[in-house]
């Protein structure tokens, strides 16, 4: 039976999958003649008639013979000099270059142009210009002149339909082959308004329901959404009503554009897809056009799904661009608007858009009647990437150490995407070192690779610098040790990793939702504990110490300005409410809070810094001894593993 194959139809871009072409039938080639039928290629008697004419010109001008024996110039100059021309007939070119044709008194012998000699009273020579001096000078030797306009020929009608025929090859050669090569997104070089959605089906996309995981709440409400149009009975009979539009809610990697897929696969109707990119073109007007025709592609074939992904690119704030109303964007997003009320429920339309930006989006596009469902992807808990585990190794030939409960325990904060890359750089690994399966050292590898980065064996330290950075790690490990709250240890490297000279990993135990005073303390104080550290043991600090830095100043000033944690302060918001202009919010960036309110913020920033800075200086001071035993240890093996640190914890 001949295999189907897709072709594009019909007066949008979409990519319609109702029209099967045969793999039997003749396939039309773009030089195939006006008779053959078919549409939009290029016509093989233009290519002909193009080839002939060029074919022609090329003849006439690099080839064909001139009427007599072709001089030198110098030899020109030579047989005029000597007074031996008796006429010459000048014909002149539109480029002001000229060829003479001379009669000479006597046959002479001539050098001609390939060098050659020849005995002739005929010559031809071609100068760049034939000017008034040079026919006085002829004329006061004797010699009879006759000027003549010349013509290229054919030449000139290609010089003047040049320009027409570089058109045509850009347009045929360019425009017609991209169109082609992107799967039919624009039909011609004018067709800019067309919407760029491409129609799937179930047939294309293979990806259902049971390839997603950690998610469940969310496929619950997506799986409703299918049904209101696969069975819209069920829900009017009660007087439900089909939801105009879902929003996808979530941080990248969560899954948003995966559910997406698992839709289209589901679902027994056409399915649009298209990118809120895809909408914005350098032409004003285009980003509208577009929505206005892929609203009709929609409910030309209701009933169906739209899905745009990343619609924050369309759907950002109005009034934040310099440009005014005026603004192209925002022209989009206008269109948008209208026509999500435009279509009513009976056209069976439901829109589905995905973003990571929610705080960036237009209140008009969040309000009930356009979007009327908001669907929050959260990163999986610990059954979640059990599961989705198990979905990404289903394929995966495992070994029988690795257990997949335990792999999603080690995990915390990881989303789908993590843990798909995770699996991959384990595959990667096992198959590196030529093994059959993965066993669970590869994962540990894996993991340490997505947590800490790839490692740098090859970049060389030397040996001062390999024990400031052992001091600097070892007294993050023994500070987090000693500091109550801290999450635990999972391995400490000096190993350069990523842009880090030496790096420690820390591993929570469990998901955390929330974050406590004692927790955020605590992450301050063993963040400082490696600066700490090289002021007690080296008296010096460096450079080292920039990222802790940051961190804990960071972590410092939203507990006072946004978490409400100062004492001094109290439960009060002085973050800034207002956003920067390209990020879709107010155009005005206002301090909602006095001078002095900002220098008490500043002294409480600086108060948390210097008590967690003491904190840890008291505690690396009280285990000096243990801090140079893990150090020593750590210059020794370079890395080691959270049992490794308690074992030497243990000891003292």
């Amino acid at each position: 039976m001949p295999e189907l194959k897709e072709k594009n139809t019909g007066k949008t871009n979409a990519k319609n999958v109702f029209k099967p072409v045969r793999d039997d039938q003749p396939q039309q080639d773009w030089m195939q003649g006006s008779g053959g039928g078919s549409k939009g290629k290029f016509p093989g008697f233009l290519v002909i008639m193009m080839l002939g004419l060029i074919s022609i010109f090329v003849f006439q001008r690099f080839f064909s013979a001139p009427e007599n024996p072709e001089i030198t110039y110098n030899q020109y100059r030579t047989v005029l000099e000597k007074d031996l021309v008796t006429d010459i007939t000048v014909k002149t070119y539109a480029d002001r270059s000229a060829m003479l044709n001379g009669k000479l008194k006597s046959p002479s012998q001539l050098e001609l142009k390939n060098n050659s000699f020849l005995q002739t009273d005929r010559f031809s020579v071609t100068i760049p210009a034939f000017t008034n001096e040079q026919a006085d000078l002829l004329a006061a030797k004797g010699v009879q002149i006759t000027v003549e306009e010349g013509s290229d020929g054919i030449g000139t009608i290609l010089m003047l339909f040049a320009p027409w025929i570089i058109f045509g090859l850009v347009y045929f050669f360019m425009f017609r082959r991209i169109s082609q090569q992107n799967g039919g997104a624009t039909k011609n070089m004018f067709n800019f308004g067309k919407s760029r959605a491409k129609m799937v089906t179930e047939f294309d996309v293979k990806i259902t329901f049971k390839d997603v995981a950690g998610v469940d709440e969310a496929v619950e409400e997506l799986k409703e959404t299918v049904e209101f149009l696969t069975n819209p009975e069920k829900f009017q009979k009660i007087g439900g009503k089909i939801p105009k539009g879902v929003l996808l809610l979530g941080s990248p990697g969560t899954g948003k554009t995966l559910l997406a897929k698992a839709i289209a696969g589901e679902a027994k109707v056409p399915f649009f897809s298209i990118s809120g990119a895809d909408f914005v073109e350098m032409f004003v007007g285009v980003g509208a056009a577009r929505v206005r025709d892929l609203f009709e592609q929609a409910k030309k074939n209701a009933p169906c799904i739209v899905f745009i992904d990343e619609i924050d690119a369309v759907g950002r704030s109005r009034g934040a661009g310099l440009g005014g109303g005026h603004d192209e964007r925002e022209q989009t997003l206008n269109q948008l608007l209208v026509e999500m009320d435009g279509f009513t429920t009976s056209d069976n339309v439901i829109l589905i858009a995905a973003t990571n930006r929610p705080d960036v989006l237009d209140t008009a596009l969040l309000r009930p009647g356009r979007f009327d469902r908001q669907i929050t992807i959260d990163k999986p808990d610990i059954r979640g990437r059990e599961a989705i585990l198990a979905i990404h190794t289903r394929k995966t030939p495992l070994a029988e150490d690795v257990d997949i409960t335990v792999l999603a325990k080690s995990t915390p904060g990881f989303s789908g995407a993590d843990l798909a890359n995770l699996v991959n750089e384990a595959a990667l690994l096992a198959s590196r070192k030529n093994k059959e399966r993965i066993d669970s050292a590869d994962f540990e590898q894996a993991r340490d690779k997505v947590l800490m980065g790839p490692e740098r064996k090859s970049m060389f330290l030397s040996d001062e610098q390999k024990k400031l950075t052992a001091y600097h790690e070892a007294g993050h490990v023994l500070v987090a040790a000693n500091t109550k709250g801290s999450d635990p240890i999972h391995k400490v490297t000096i190993i350069p990793r990523g842009r880090s000279l030496g790096l420690t990993a820390y591993l929570p135990l469990e998901d955390r939702y929330t974050q406590d005073r004692q927790y955020l303390l605590a992450m301050i104080t063993y963040a400082l504990g490696g600066r700490v550290a090289e002021e007690l043991v080296f008296d010096e600090i460096t450079t080292g110490a920039a990222n802790d830095i940051e961190r804990a100043t960071d972590i410092a000033r939203r507990m006072v300005r946004q978490w409400g944690m100062s004492d001094k302060l109290g439960p009060i918001n002085y973050s800034d409410g207002h956003k920067e202009v390209f990020l879709g919010k107010d155009y005005s960036h206002i301090r909602e809070y006095s001078e002095e309110t900002a220098m008490q913020i500043d002294n409480e920033v600086r108060k948390i810094i210097i008590d967690c800075m003491d904190n840890a200086r008291t505690i690396l001071s009280e285990k000096k001894e243990l801090l140079h035993r893990l150090a020593d240890t750590l210059i020794e093996k370079e890395t080691l593993n959270a049992g490794e640190i308690d074992a030497i914890i243990g000891t003292a």
